[in-house]
């Protein structure tokens, strides 16, 4: 038995009915709320670099902290929020998560140099982290069982558009708003979802084991390092400096196995792994988000290098992958609560796949039709992988280790994401020719690597 809203309810209600459909409805505006938040400033920082670096006075070079230490500290404190959710709730970290974003948006706004600005990203993105952390796993209390894929498909809509529009929000905030703005957004929205959550978000059962502090400490310095080194090799750094780096995270992750080991339920989940279905479909996550983040990054060179569009027509023809997924990510929600998420997966990153190499393929004259409904493919594609994918990494843990599960989804699209850009980075570095070319037929690539995962899902035995 648990308390909710000052009520004493029964927890396997909760786990297996869902919450009612009025208290149902506000829960996911306030998580829908900080999940925008959190994907948003993922992205929303890179376009207004140029005008940070010269406002305070600072290098390029130097401002790109402004977006490193964003995402440094959501993929090192991920998994241990998603750790603390299942001990102390997830509604807890997912309200402290909320009040540590806003506040530290506030300081970002507030900010008068590179090093305030930086450390105020950095709680900005542990904030982000507790969100991301344990949304996943709110969504499996707020939903029924049956209607699970329809919550998880408007979970990934509200991602995948948040990450593909936050650099067209961004320009427009700027066009008419100094860069504070960016950040100072964020407060309203912020205490909006902030009492929404205390009112409506529900109580779910907690877990006996304790929070250990080092294997968090472990974990950080992991991952950490593992994200600097990525971003660090892509840019051709010193191979010292990387090595250095590598060898950490390696030391680190040995360290975090060692402490962890007979763990019940371990802070990095090696547990779960070894359920075929939930590892097949986190590597079919990195390929994914890997994808997207090398489309993202190349898509805007390649339309202005290659095919000769201006920077307000770019805008424009990124938008029909963004539309397409806000279209397809609900509608793939409610097939997978009816079809295996393998088949629908694999449907899905082979519409990807196609729609990118159509892309890689497209004639340096081609029409805005032309570039258009190739883009609308790729939309597709992604928006049907998302949600059943979704459904088959929670479905295949067990409800108490739902927090793990939902720390891992984010884990995933964050290295993903990271990866893919660190290596359209390491593209344009060999080829300045060609490295739009090389970046999208990686990405086509990775989408074909991720359809293979997907589909051989449909052969795998669940585990109970």
């Amino acid at each position: 038995m648990v308390k909710q809203n000052g009520d004493v309810v029964n927890q396997d209600a909760i786990e297996s009915d869902g919450l009612p459909i009025a208290e149902r409805r506000w829960a996911i505006v306030s998580v829908a709320i900080g999940v925008a938040m959190a994907s948003l400033d993922t992205a929303i920082a890179n376009t207004a670099l140029p005008a940070m670096a010269s406002q305070l006075g600072t290098t390029p070079a130097d401002s790109v902290w402004i977006v490193n230490i964003y995402q440094l500290a959501m993929v090192a404190t991920l998994l241990p929020f998603a750790a603390l959710g299942e001990i102390l709730g997830y509604r807890r970290v997912c309200i402290f998560g909320l009040v540590l974003f806003t506040l530290a948006s506030l300081a970002c706004a507030y900010a008068w140099s590179l090093p305030t600005l930086v450390i105020a990203r950095f709680f900005q993105g542990v904030g982000a982290s507790a969100i991301m952390g344990v949304n996943t796993a709110l969504l499996r209390s707020i939903y029924p069982a049956k209607m699970l894929g329809r919550g998880l498909g408007t979970n990934a809509l509200v991602v995948a558009v948040a990450f593909a529009i936050g650099p067209t929000a961004a320009s427009l905030i700027l066009s008419v708003a100094p860069w504070p703005w960016l950040f100072a957004i964020n407060v309203p929205l912020g205490l909006l979802a902030f009492f929404l959550a205390r009112r409506v978000l529900p109580h779910t059962q907690r877990a006996t084991h304790k929070f250990d502090f080092l294997t968090a400490l472990y974990n950080v310095g992991a991952f950490g390092l593992l994200i600097l080194a990525i971003g660090e090799g892509a840019h051709l750094s010193d191979a010292r400096t990387v090595a250095l780096e590598v060898v950490g995270a390696l030391i680190f992750f040995a360290l975090l196995l060692h402490r962890q080991r007979g763990h019940s339920a371990p802070m990095l989940p090696v547990d779960l792994f070894r359920r075929p279905l939930f590892a097949l479909s986190s590597f079919t996550a990195v390929c994914t988000f890997a994808t997207q983040s090398l489309a993202f990054v190349s898509l805007p060179f390649y339309f202005e290098a290659v095919l000769g569009r201006s920077a307000v027509e770019t805008g424009f023809l990124i938008t029909p992958w963004a539309v397409l997924v806000g279209i397809m990510a609900p509608i793939a929600g409610r097939l997978s609560d009816h079809y295996p998420p393998g088949m629908l997966g694999g449907i899905g990153l082979s519409a990807l796949s196609a729609g990118m190499v159509s892309l890689v393929l497209i004639s340096p004259d081609a029409t805005t039709f032309d570039i258009c409904w190739r883009m609308a493919v790729c939309g597709i594609g992604f928006g049907f992988f998302q949600a059943p994918n979704l459904r088959a990494i929670m479905s295949s843990a067990p409800p108490a280790r739902g927090g793990s599960a939902s720390g891992v989804v984010a884990t995933s699209r964050l290295i993903g994401q990271a990866s893919g850009a660190a290596l359209a980075a390491f593209c344009f570095t060999i080829s300045n020719a060609h490295g739009e070319i090389l970046a999208l037929s990686l990405g086509a690539g990775f989408a074909a690597i991720a359809s293979i995962a997907s589909f051989s899902r449909l052969f795998v035995q669940q585990v109970k």
